[in-house]
């Protein structure tokens, strides 16, 4: 069983289409938060093209995921990082990502921390494991 504070870190690399990838990695992002471990998930590169809203897979024949997603904060899934470069790369405002939960008093949307990529590398050294997709 897992260590109880251990400190986690998912990172989703990987376009959200053409792969089970991005599913695969909400789904072990969901088992981690059941263990309570120190969970945090990072966007970066073609990953966070998951992060735009409006995304249909029904043609692709594949599960959609943007459900899941929108539900990080309801499992307690709150330290939801994308990286400021790989948004700009793609040519995502930042105002533009999906969110991940609502606050519970405002109703607020909340979303994903933009980080520069030296804040990414440097929560990286920090972790006890690194889990790519």
């Amino acid at each position: 069983m897992a260590e109880k504070g251990k400190k986690v870190m998912v990172t989703v690399r990987k376009a959200p289409h053409g792969s089970i990838y991005v599913q695969e990695s909400i789904e072990v992002m969901f088992i981690f938060a059941t263990y309570e471990m120190d969970l945090s998930v990072v966007f970066l590169d073609d990953g966070v093209l998951a992060l735009q809203a409006g995304q249909d897979t029904k043609d692709l024949g594949i599960k959609g995921f943007m459900a899941s997603l929108g539900a990080l904060v309801d499992w307690e899934v709150t330290k939801v990082y994308v990286d400021r470069q790989s948004l700009k790369d793609r040519g995502i405002p930042e105002d533009a990502i999906i969110a991940i939960g609502k606050d519970d008093d405002s109703g607020a949307p909340i979303r994903p921390t933009v980080l520069d990529s030296a804040e990414v590398a440097a929560m990286m050294t920090e972790q006890h494991s690194i889990v790519s997709f």
